[in-house]
């Protein structure tokens, strides 16, 4: 099997990391030369502790997260999985490329779940280095702890030295059980909302906006029976890294002067964070397990199921704060770069939640315009948000191709894919981008300190350059649509089991437009092959397998379907997948000629 990071294209990325050799340190790792071809794995039930409190939990090899499965490109591995379950489970390889039946997701490519009491092996060789990550693709399993992080040595040195390297695995975990969240999600419209607007926030806005475009906004919130405020579904959570709380503070060690590797990981089921840490810069040097152009950053926005590794320089005998906030900022989750255990950095104050506009919906105020005048005969019947009404609202008849691009935050229309918006997916402007850093406003809005620079999509470039890359010989929309009020999530108004697979031919160059129809975002997975986002950085495009579509957006890829198989494709926010955010991406083998 190839993929669209063909074996050629490995071979280049191998080359390429060969021009300077690598020190590598993960403490109480074994090395490569004593390292077991095959690993023994068993998922069971119970409980873990979090800043001193119980929980129960599901684990991978009795921990959570499991342990670090550490590996070297082009070796062949051999995992067996044991079922201690009362419940049939299952264990996906994120981001890796391997045969379909390996991939480990239930219904799909003829796998099916490890039942109660079973055994099964998982073997596939290597064909890539970075960093990965698996989890549980069975009912919400990875919600109560089942998941883990992979690290794959590349089989050249790497020309970025450093000499410790860590794994930084974000994650949510909730005393509720998985099923329990999703019950409250179904029976009652923002059940977890607990910072919905009051009537000071009211008083506020009219204060900025005015009487009449105040009204306006919260009439046409109303239409469309979302909230402002609903930046993430589920609240309540505790935050880790690691597996450990706030309190528990995970520290990494370094020694002042050296340069070291911190793989991020967003291991969450719901989960999107900034990352940041103050008073020492990072470098992004690779982004979903894969090498980027160098890109120094101040802070980071990251998706769940997305990967970031970045090298930090820290020179002063102190500790720093790793801080990592939600979305929603109801929580955080902290650990510590210190010279030595023990020591602590102070917690920097937690940043203001920011609140939706409609501009974040593809619209704006005056007239309900779009920049370029588009709004006029739109048409929200397609849109499944429940409730927009069809006569009178001043959404009706819109035509989404008039959307913009994540991260401009014009209002402006977007662009042809072929000149995609370099700002697609998401940006984070800084403070003086924000009219009151205390109350801001936008999905883009993280409240980046004046004069600190946030990563965006558009700064990611490729090692590789691709200037004779095809052109896809045809354009696949898909709508993300969903209806808050019942949680209901879906594709192109259909849910998962009920919706027309997307086909395409092995060998075939196809461009995805993902358009976000909702006021949540959205980071889109696809199993088994990687995607080329186009953001803008011409024959460079990143290489990415999770997109994060931000509210009323639209972000678009290139892929060469070079593997063959029936392969799942869905937002990786766990429940909005439960709730039917999926579909089957499925590249038949090519038509073989008939002899004669």
């Amino acid at each position: 099997m190839t993929s669209p990071l063909s074996r050629r294209d490995s071979l280049k990325l191998a080359a390429a990391a060969g021009m300077a050799g690598v020190v590598t340190a993960f403490p109480g790792r074994q090395s490569f030369a004593n390292a077991h071809r095959v690993q023994d794995l068993a998922v069971e039930a119970t409980r873990i502790t979090v800043d001193g409190a119980q929980t129960n939990a599901l684990t991978i090899g009795g921990t959570v997260p499991g342990p670090l499965l550490h590996w070297r490109e082009g070796e062949e591995v051999v995992i067996r999985v044991t079922n201690r379950l009362s419940e049939p489970t299952s264990i996906h390889w994120h981001g890796l490329l391997l045969a379909g039946v390996m991939d480990g997701a239930p219904g799909f490519n003829g796998y099916e779940a490890i039942q109660p009491g079973q055994t099964y092996t998982y073997r596939f060789q290597l064909r890539q280095a970075g960093t990965y990550w698996y989890h549980s693709h069975s009912a919400a399993q990875e919600q109560a702890g089942m998941y883990g992080a992979i690290v794959i040595e590349p089989a050249r040195p790497e020309p970025v030295r450093v000499t410790r390297d860590y794994v930084v695995m974000l994650s949510d975990h909730s005393p509720e059980a998985p099923d329990a969240i999703f019950r409250n999600l179904r029976n009652r419209e923002g059940y977890y909302n607990r910072g919905q607007r009051t009537l000071v926030d009211f008083m506020r806005d009219v204060r900025r906006d005015g009487w009449s475009a105040t009204m306006a906004e919260r009439m046409s919130w109303g239409e469309m029976r979302m909230d402002p405020t609903d930046l993430a579904d589920v609240t309540g959570y505790k935050f880790l890294v690691n597996g450990r709380g706030p309190q528990d503070n995970k520290t990494f060690l370094f020694t002042p002067g050296e340069r070291v590797r911190l793989r991020f990981i967003n291991g969450s089921a719901m989960s999107i964070y900034d990352v940041a840490i103050p008073d020492l810069r990072m470098t992004v040097i690779s982004a979903d397990g894969l090498p980027v152009i160098p890109v120094p950053v101040d802070e980071f926005r990251i998706g769940v199921g997305e990967t970031y590794d970045v090298v930090v320089n820290p020179t002063e005998a102190r500790a720093f704060t790793i801080m990592s906030e939600p979305l929603d900022r109801s929580g955080y989750a902290r650990a510590t770069l210190a010279p030595r255990e023990g020591m602590e950095a102070p917690i920097p104050p937690r940043r203001p939640r920011t609140v939706l506009t409609m501009a974040d919906m593809g619209m704006a105020h005056g007239g309900m315009a779009m920049g370029s005048g588009a709004m006029a005969g739109m048409d929200h019947s397609a849109m499944a948000m429940g409730g927009a009404a069809a006569g009178g609202s001043a959404m009706a008849g819109m035509n989404h191709g008039g959307m913009p691009m994540g991260g401009s935050g014009t209002g402006t229309a977007a662009p042809a894919p072929a000149a995609a918006n370099p700002h697609a997916g998401h940006a984070m402007p800084g403070a003086a981008a924000m009219a009151d850093p205390n109350n801001p406003l936008g999905w883009e809005q993280a409240g980046t300190p004046e004069g600190k620079r946030a990563l965006r999509y558009a700064d990611l470039r490729s090692t590789q350059a691709r200037p004779n890359a095809p052109q896809p010989s045809r354009d696949i929309v898909l709508r993300l649509t969903g209806q808050m009020g019942r949680y209901s999530w879906s594709l192109n108004d259909r849910r998962f089991g009920m919706e027309e697979a997307i086909r395409v031919r092995q060998g075939d160059r196809v461009r995805i437009r993902f358009l976000n129809e909702t006021m949540m975002a959205h980071p889109m997975h696809l199993h088994g092959m990687f995607m080329e986002m186009e953001n803008g950085a011409g024959d460079r495009l990143p290489y990415k397998h999770v997109v994060l579509v931000r509210p009323g957006a639209e972000a678009s890829v290139l892929l060469t379907a070079d593997e063959v198989g029936d392969w799942p494709l869905h937002c990786h926010l766990l429940f909005h997948m439960e709730a039917g955010m999926m579909t089957r991406f499925i590249v038949e083998p090519a038509r073989v000629a008939s002899a004669g």
